[in-house]
C-alpha cells in the first residue's frame, strides 16, 4: 500500500488502462490497512484506494473528527480529483464507513453529477434506523468486551493493554461520531446502492439493511454472506467479485428494486 501526497488516500492498487476505482470506507477504529487483503482478488483493471482517518497509524498525532458529517466534509476535496476523471468512482463503505460513504456520496453527487457511479454500503444499518446504543459512554473494558465480541479485531490486540491504550480514544471517537449521528431521514443519493450483510449479524437485521432502500433514487440491491459482523473478511472474493460485477455494469436504471 502505498501513501499518497494526500493524507486521506492510501493507494492500495494502481491499473494501467482501469475500469473502475473503488473507494473504501473504514469501519469505527479501523484503518485504511483493513482493506489491503481485498486487492488481489480484484481483476487487474481496477483501481484501489482506502481513506485513512485521522488519529490512527502514520496520523496518530493528528486530531480525531468528531462526526461523521465532519469526515465526509474533509475527506471529499480529496475525492474530486476522482470524480474529474473519466474512471467510473464506487464507494465502499463497512460498518461506520458505510454512513461516511453515504454522506461522502451525497456531497459529491451535489457538485458532480453523475459521481459516485455505485455505492457500497456493507454491515451497517440504513442511515433512517436509529439505535440506542451507548458503547461510547462505556467503560474501557465494555469497548474492548464489544470490541471482541463484533469479531473484527484480532485477540492479540483486544487482549494488549499496551495496543489498546494506543488504540482506545479512536475507536471510541468513532463510536461517539456514529452513534450519534442522526441524518435527515429523507436524505437519498442518485446513486444505485449496493448492500452487503451477514447473516449472523445481530446488529443489522435484514429488515434495518434493507431500509437502505429509502436513500436511494436509483436502483438498490441487498445480498447476505454467512458470518457476523465482519463477514466480509471471510468471504474476500466473493465480495470482490460482486463490487466489480456492479462497476462494471451498465448505470442501473431508477425506481427498481433488484433485490432481496
Amino acid at each position: 500500500m502505498r501513501a499518497s501526497r494526500d493524507p486521506w488516500i492510501r493507494e492500495l492498487r494502481r491499473g494501467r488502462q482501469p475500469v473502475a476505482h473503488v473507494v473504501f470506507f473504514p469501519h469505527a477504529g479501523g484503518a485504511a490497512t483493513f482493506f489491503t487483503p481485498f486487492a488481489p482478488h480484484f481483476p487487474d483493471e481496477f483501481d484501489l484506494s482506502a481513506v485513512q482517518y485521522p488519529g490512527r497509524q502514520e496520523r496518530l498525532a493528528e486530531p480525531f473528527v468528531p462526526t461523521v458529517e465532519g469526515l465526509a466534509d474533509q475527506v471529499v476535496p480529496s475525492l474530486r480529483r476522482y470524480a474529474e476523471t473519466h474512471v467510473p468512482l464506487v464507494l465502499f463503505g463497512h460498518s461506520m464507513g458505510a454512513t461516511v460513504a453515504f454522506e461522502t456520496a451525497v456531497r459529491l453527487a451535489a457538485a458532480h453529477p453523475g459521481v459516485p457511479r455505485h455505492l457500497v454500503v456493507s454491515g451497517r444499518s440504513a442511515p433512517s434506523v436509529h439505535r440506542s446504543e451507548g458503547v461510547h459512554h462505556g467503560s474501557d473494558q465494555e469497548v474492548m468486551d464489544h470490541l471482541a465480541a463484533l469479531g473484527g479485531t484480532g485477540d492479540g490486540i483486544v487482549h494488549s493493554p499496551d495496543l489498546m491504550e494506543l488504540l482506545l480514544p479512536a475507536i471510541r471517537n468513532d463510536y461517539r461520531a456514529v452513534e450519534l449521528y442522526r441524518p435527515a431521514v429523507h436524505t437519498t443519493v442518485p446513486v444505485p446502492v449496493l448492500c452487503l450483510t451477514g447473516e449472523q449479524d445481530a446488529r443489522v437485521t435484514p429488515e434495518d439493511a434493507a431500509a437502505w432502500k429509502r436513500h436511494t433514487s436509483g436502483d438498490f440491491r441487498q445480498e447476505s454472506f454467512p458470518g457476523g459482523h465482519f463477514f466480509l473478511s471471510e468471504h474476500r472474493a466473493a465480495v470482490a467479485r460482486l463490487v466489480a460485477d456492479r462497476a462494471r455494469s451498465a448505470p442501473w436504471g431508477t425506481g427498481r428494486d433488484s433485490g432481496g
